[in-house]
């Protein structure tokens, strides 16, 4: 019986039983009391009393709403324990190809990121139950979307910033996510919300209806949700306009709609083509456009470049750039339908059976600039099109001569066909959830013991339709000898110049590409919690456990992309699953009870043993004490072992392309004697110039690859002072501060491709070196940049919490909420070389930073029918490199600065993001009368800032996993019930 069919028979079953008649009252003691236990997030022990065990920032419907946003993942990026993760505010699909983690763009997701450790490092749950991992049709990735879970179905979030291996498995290395969706609801509710950004057109709509209610022992809760976001153009924003802000189109694509070529002078060693090249329509050949001139020095740029139909002239980089950056996007479409079902039925007085179904389609764009088309030797992508030339006879050759592949005289041509206008990614994405389950209680010992037996099933489904690629099988033979290319094939007019392309030759080389991907989980758990033994302290409580899942992924690109005959990035499917049994226990110890310096002292041991089918089993414990000293004080500790398993695409990831920003540390003139003298053993050419600053690298899955682990350790206090509420100014306060450190071995990713070529030149070491390759041009030509367990990750810092409630007087009240989080340590080091990656604290660097600190605070003010709210939203500053071109320009704030750590190993240029502060402000009215009508409204950001300036930035002139959109965000809002 296939997994479908299987978890549809247990499904069916569970439905039977919320069908069922009520069965008849049991006898098992006073249960009315035991049921009002609850689960906490951290602990498996169900129980009425579990605050303080371990660090956990809640937020409820009232906080989520008041953030003036209308997706889940948006609002928990915001959290100072939050970092840097993927967005609808990303728009990489078709610009920068697969990255290196095998998990495809994402286009179209959000997920979260815990303690700078990355999206993958943190476990999802719905109401205690793992939940899907993402889909977007561009590989198998290992973590959630959170699109995918309608934000109108949320009751609260609680966020557990410690290691949970011991207690959930996999992937809770920095710390869990646990959704809590509403279970019941008496009668119905519609909420509209409206929105729009000050710059662009990117307005926001949401609406739902939700309906529930009680009777006969069932609790029913439905909604129906829709969220429409639009786009708003790259265009619309003077930082966004151009590749790299305050550089004009000096560092724009060097692929421009008026073909460049780049030829090597025959003259020098090579004997061929570039002396014939007649670029003034004179009998006397011209070697100026060469790359190197008769007596072996530099010539400029060395292109040769149609213009305007008069003839060649020098590749000029500040003036023949393309500026590829007004085709982009700022904030991605999307629109996303879903429906969401929850029932449960009380089955005799201490069992109650329950189902959950859910159903959500999206559909969400992103926009590249037309499709470059590079072919030669020099092209470096790896694959067919360094193997296309130009045929001597083909008819728009305007070189008289045949530009051979083969041979060392031809390096590359490049252009941009306007014609085909601009690469539309779409993504269709439908999710369905499924999960049921029963839970009871019983009485053995005298004591109470809780139980649930739960099931699971979810399919993320997804098709990208890729519009404005070509293929490059098509165009080499539309460049090569005319007696091949008969119908349907056109000759194509690589040189013409824009507008050469007909339409014709455009529908012969272009294609619509289709990709698909699906993920999947199917699974089951059973849960047991109680007390075993009583003790003088308390009860000896303990929750043990089983649980099984199956997870499966699959990339399936098109048939085309397969083939090796895109123009665009290659790719080869993807396939593969596995599967995991566990076995958990949990105690709590209780030693000490209302004794003098100790009201409370307890010990919390768990463990839990997994068996996977891909590397066998492991063993992850964790020991926890909290010692509450007086009613007032709390203080607590842990440690936990974790463990992270490699991921579907991780590894069975087929090989694909990202095409990465960086600086060849072999642009000539290099200044260091040791690296120019590297360069040339590298058989790089003295008069070598980066033709292009996007370096294709090679990334995908590796099936050798070991789990993670990693060992955290909390500790802090809670501090509730009773001196508080006999002050005229405030009610009751509440301080919390952490301490936090996790350090993860076999870190799964691989070496910072930007460090890699840079040591490589540095050192020559083979660690670097090793799967980097070169062309004779000296461009790099291969990249490997697959997975691998690089080394250690460690980080540490504090989180720091006030809450206070102000006096209520006369039917109104004022708050305070503050939470920040100073990050004190990130260090990534490579186990086989002992460097450091380039990430650590302050620093901005491939498109993620990590801030010194991030702070929120929340001020409230509760009245009879009114409410209002100000958010302050702090951000510490950043640096960055500038780059070799960025630090020639005045944007560059630093352009003589120097590295700040030896070990760095920094190209000098250094560019300061300043520190940023956001304001937002909120108002709620409950409008007085019968119904239930309340009407909301917002800024946020109401001074309008504008991020800071990025120039390593890949897209838009800043990051945007770290900070909003610019200019204001306005919005409205009203929910009424019936």
């Amino acid at each position: 019986m296939k997994a479908d069919a299987r978890f549809a028979f247990l499904f069916s079953g569970i439905l039977m039983a919320l069908a069922a008649p009520p069965l008849a009252a049991q006898e098992t003691g006073d249960d009315s009391q035991q049921l009002e236990a609850i689960e906490v997030t951290g602990t498996r022990i169900k129980r009425a009393e579990a605050e303080g065990q371990t660090p956990i920032l809640s937020i409820d419907r009232d906080q989520l709403e008041a953030s003036g946003i209308s997706s889940i993942g948006d609002i928990l990026q915001r959290l100072s324990v939050s970092s840097s993760a993927l967005n609808t505010k990303f728009n990489s699909a078709g610009n920068f190809g697969f990255p290196s983690d095998s998990g495809g763009v994402g286009s179209g997701s959000t997920t979260v990121s815990l303690r700078n450790l990355g999206a993958k490092r943190v476990l999802v749950l719905v109401d205690g139950v793992r939940w899907v991992n993402e889909s977007s049709a561009s590989g198998v990735n290992a973590a959630v979307d959170l699109n995918t879970i309608p934000f109108s179905i949320v009751e609260r979030i609680e966020i557990l910033t410690d290691g949970a291996s011991s207690l959930y498995g996999s992937d809770a290395i920095a710390g869990v996510v646990n959704i809590i969706t509403k279970k019941r609801q008496e009668g119905s509710t519609l909420r509209v919300y409206a929105g729009d950004y000050e710059t662009g057109n990117g307005g926001t709509q949401t609406a739902n209806v939700s309906l529930g209610g009680s009777a006969s022992g069932y609790d029913f809760f439905m909604d129906l949700s829709h969220f429409d976001q639009k786009r708003i153009s790259s265009n619309d924003w003077d930082q966004s306009r151009f590749p790299v802000p305050g550089t004009g189109v000096s560092l724009g694509s060097s692929a421009t709609p008026t073909t460049r070529t780049l030829f090597f002078d025959g003259v020098d060693t090579h004997g061929g083509l570039c002396p014939l090249v007649d670029t003034d329509n004179d009998t006397v050949a011209d070697t100026s456009f060469c790359n190197i001139t008769a007596n072996g020095t530099a010539a400029g740029p060395g292109f040769v470049h149609p213009f305007d139909n008069t003839g060649f002239h020098p590749f000029v980089g500040s003036v023949d750039r393309f500026n590829f950056a007004r085709y982009n996007l700022l904030l991605t479409p999307s629109q996303r339908s879903g429906v969401f079902t929850q029932v449960r039925r009380d089955v005799g007085d201490t069992m109650t059976a329950w189902f959950r179904g859910m159903f959500q389609s999206r559909e969400s764009v992103n926009q590249a600039a037309p499709e470059p088309i590079f072919i030669g030797p020099g092209a470096g992508t790896g694959g067919l099109p360094d193997t296309v030339g130009v045929d001597a006879a083909q008819p728009f050759n305007p070189f008289g001569q045949a530009l051979d592949a083969s041979s060392p005289d031809f390096v590359f041509a490049a252009r941009r066909p306007l014609e085909g206008g601009p690469r539309v990614f779409t993504q269709n994405v439908e999710t369905r959830y499924l999960s049921a389950g029963v839970q009871g209680s019983f009485q053995m010992l005298n004591q109470p013991y809780f139980w649930d037996v739960n099931l699971l099933s979810g399919r993320n489904r997804a098709n990208q339709v890729v519009e404005g690629s070509y293929n490059i099988a098509h165009i080499a033979r539309a460049l090569g000898d005319p007696a091949n290319c008969t119908a349907p094939c056109v000759p194509l007019n690589f040189f013409g110049g824009p507008g050469t392309i007909t339409p014709d030759m455009l529908a012969y080389i272009a294609f619509t590409e289709n990709d698909r991907s699906v993920q999947g989980i199917d699974g089951w758990s059973a849960n047991v919690s109680g007390g075993v033994l009583p003790m003088p302290a308390g009860a000896l409580e303990i929750a043990a456990g089983l649980e099984h899942r199956r997870l499966s992924g699959e990339y399936s690109p098109d048939a085309i992309v397969t083939a090796g005959e895109t123009n665009g990035v290659p790719s080869l499917p993807t396939s593969g699953a596995y599967t995991v049994d566990e076995a958990y226990v949990e105690a709590r110890v209780p030693l000490l009870a209302d004794v003098a310096g100790a009201k409370l002292l307890d010990l919390s041991v768990a463990l839990r043993y997994s068996d996977y089918s891909t590397f066998g089993g492991t063993t992850n414990g964790k020991l926890g004490v909290r010692w509450q000293a007086t009613e007032e004080m709390t203080a607590r500790a842990t440690y936990a072992e974790g463990f992270r398993a490699p991921s579907v695409g991780e590894l069975y990831g087929s090989p694909a392309r990202f095409d990465a920003t960086l600086t060849d540390p072999c642009n000539r003139p290099v200044a260091d004697p040791v690296v120019s003298a590297n360069c040339t053993a590298l058989g790089v050419p003295a008069v070598y110039t980066q033709a292009n600053t996007q370096i294709s690298v090679s990334t995908g899955g590796n099936p050798d690859l070991d789990p993670e682990t990693a060992d955290s350790i909390t500790a802090g206090f809670l501090y509730s002072p009773a001196w508080a509420g006999q002050k005229v100014w405030v009610d009751h306060m509440d301080f919390e501060l952490t301490y936090y450190d996790h350090q993860i071995e076999d870190s799964i990713q691989p070496i910072d491709a930007a460090t890699q070529l840079l040591r490589c030149a540095q050192t020559l070491d083979p660690e670097f070196c090793s799967g980097i390759s070169r062309g004779v041009t000296g461009d790099i030509n291969g990249f490997d940049n697959t997975l691998r367990n690089l080394g250690t990750v460690d980080t540490s810092g504090l989180d720091i919490g006030v809450d206070w409630f102000g006096p209520a007087m006369e039917g109104s009240q004022f708050s305070a909420h503050w939470q920040s989080t100073y990050v004190d340590e990130y260090k990534a080091v490579s186990k086989a070389t002992g460097l450091r990656e380039p990430n650590r604290p302050g620093v901005e660097v491939n498109d993620s930073s990590i801030p010194r600190f991030r702070s929120n605070l929340r001020l409230g003010w509760r009245g009879e029918a009114l409410e209002a709210g100000w958010t302050l939203r702090y951000i510490s500053s950043l640096t960055e490199q500038c780059g070799n071109g960025p630090k020639n320009f005045p944007i560059c704030s630093n352009p003589n600065a120097g590295p700040t750590d030896p070990e760095d190993g920094l190209p000098i240029g250094l560019n300061d993001l300043d520190a940023i502060l956001y304001h937002d402000v909120r108002v709620n009215w409950h409008v007085p009368g019968t119904t239930t009508l309340r009407i909301s409204g917002g800024i946020n950001n109401v001074l309008g800032e504008d991020p800071p300036v990025c120039l390593s930035c890949s897209l838009n002139g800043y990051d945007a996993s770290l900070y909003d959109l610019p200019g204001q965000f306005g919005y409205i809002e009203a929910s009424v019930g019936f």
